[in-house]
């Protein structure tokens, strides 16, 4: 129960933050280990990020699919010039005049031929009416763009990559609502064991009183069972106080409602932790985080092929209809409306770009190779973790086994000692000693007992097969 409460404690202040659902009453739940997973994988907000992570690619990928689909758009305006732009330059029509005039031999009313000044001067006009009414449409549609085309490969990849990362958000709370979940099943078991001491040491200070009154004890004897009977009702104190407070945590754990009620169903035995636990046999592929990495180079590989890729020319086709009108009135219900429209495929060829495309390429090929280097690794990492998995795990069941045998050795030598001191041949120091040595054992059973649990766990984990 020690270890118990360090693990709680550590789980909570770690984040794993659940939903807490609005109930308008208390409910009971009562709970195996396995229907305790579900309801967690059901109501933690982790798990519902999680999901929603896989929503919000999905709608990463329609922006990218939209990029290769076609755009269209409309846009109008109205414009009032209050005062419009005036232009000076050259007085073009006298100068034209002047020379029809010249060519055509007029003369003056003098009878002198017209001649051309030396400056005609400047005109200063304006190109603008006071309203202007303007609207069209816009067509754009991506004939060929590499980048757009990748970006279309690799949305598969993308939503399996959100979903990989929600699974392994699942298996870690998984792996700890089992954790806590068995350790508070562990904390009941030896809530009855204690519970079992107190009734022997209850009979045991019974017979020591009645020994005492008949003279065959004295009044120490008595006191120092006392004394283990109160340090007995302690350690039950708070054996339920850590139980208590290990149900709490895995309610918050499991986004339960702090107001219900769990009740925890399920047993563990000796058999159920040796239950096929020690298999040789595993493969990488059942572990999520390598599913994962794997999906991660081939993304890696896309992006690689999306550098190379922007090396080559893009070709957009548009298209553009409009209609617009001048006034010097307000008064667009009436008069000529001008037409325009166009149709281009506009071909854009990369040149030149400071070499930037290929530290790009290089970039991307540099991070598949870290990929690629850390999925060897983990391939390393993970036979590691499976073959240190499973020695923790032979080690702690065969710790468990000998400390069961401890007990069973301990409760004969209780016996034994109550027996002597019952027939008076034995001190009351050896009956204490050997009580002592039956709640050690007992404890370190359970404590063993706990180790295997998570020993299993890793394990499983370990293995993907949690």
């Amino acid at each position: 129960m020690r270890q118990s409460v360090a693990l709680i404690i550590a789980l909570i202040f770690t984040g794993f933050t659940s939903g807490v659902a609005a109930q308008d009453q208390p409910e009971i739940h009562r709970f195996t280990a396995d229907q305790a997973v579900d309801y967690a994988l059901k109501h933690s907000l982790q798990v519902q990020n999680a999901l929603l992570d896989i929503q919000a690619q999905r709608m990463q990928n329609k922006q990218v699919t939209a990029a290769a689909l076609p755009n269209l758009s409309a846009s109008g305006g109205v414009n009032m010039n209050p005062n419009t732009q005036v232009m000076t330059f050259p007085n073009f029509i006298a100068q034209s005049t002047y020379a029809v005039l010249i060519a055509n031999q007029v003369k003056k009313g003098d009878g002198t031929p017209i001649t051309a000044p030396d400056d005609f001067g400047t005109i200063n006009a304006g190109f603008a009416t006071k309203w202007m009414l303007s609207g069209g449409i816009d067509l754009t549609q991506i004939l060929f763009d590499g980048q757009v085309f990748v970006g279309l490969l690799a949305r598969n990849a993308a939503v399996k990559n959100a979903e990989l990362t929600s699974e392994v958000t699942k298996e870690q709370i998984k792996a700890n609502v089992l954790k806590i979940y068995y350790q508070l099943v562990i904390g009941q078991q030896q809530m009855g064991t204690i519970d079992a001491n107190i009734r022997t040491v209850e009979q045991l200070l019974h017979d020591t009183k009645l020994i005492y009154e008949n003279g065959f004890a004295e009044k120490l004897d008595i006191d120092k069972v006392q004394v283990q009977l109160s340090n007995l009702q302690t350690q039950k104190l708070k054996a339920r106080n850590q139980i208590d407070a290990g149900v709490e945590a895995l309610k918050f754990l499991m986004g339960m409602p702090m107001e219900d009620t769990l009740v925890l169903t399920e047993t563990l035995t000796d058999e159920k932790l040796k239950a096929n636990i020690l298999s040789e046999d595993y493969h990488f592929e059942d572990r999520i985080e390598y599913k994962q990495m794997q999906n991660l180079i081939e993304l890696n590989k896309l992006n690689v092929k999306r550098y190379q890729l922007s090396k080559l020319p893009t070709l957009v086709f548009a298209a553009n209809y409009s209609k617009n009108a001048q006034r010097q009135e307000f008064d667009f219900f009436k008069g000529p409306y001008f037409t325009s429209s166009f149709l281009a495929l506009r071909l854009n060829i990369p040149i030149f770009s400071g070499l930037a495309k290929n530290a790009q390429i290089e970039g991307a090929r540099i991070t598949l190779r870290q990929l690629e280097n850390n999925l060897r690794l983990l391939e390393s990492s993970i036979t590691n973790d499976i073959r240190q998995s499973r020695l923790n795990m032979k080690t702690a069941l065969y710790n468990m086994d000998t400390q069961k045998k401890n007990i069973d050795l301990a409760d004969q030598v209780y016996k034994a000692t109550k027996l002597k001191y019952e027939q008076g041949v034995g001190s009351n120091l050896e009956i204490t000693s050997a009580q002592t040595e039956l709640i050690t054992a007992q404890n370190n059973y359970y404590s063993s007992l706990y180790d295997a649990i998570i020993a299993r766990i890793d394990f499983l984990k370990a293995a993907g097969k949690l």
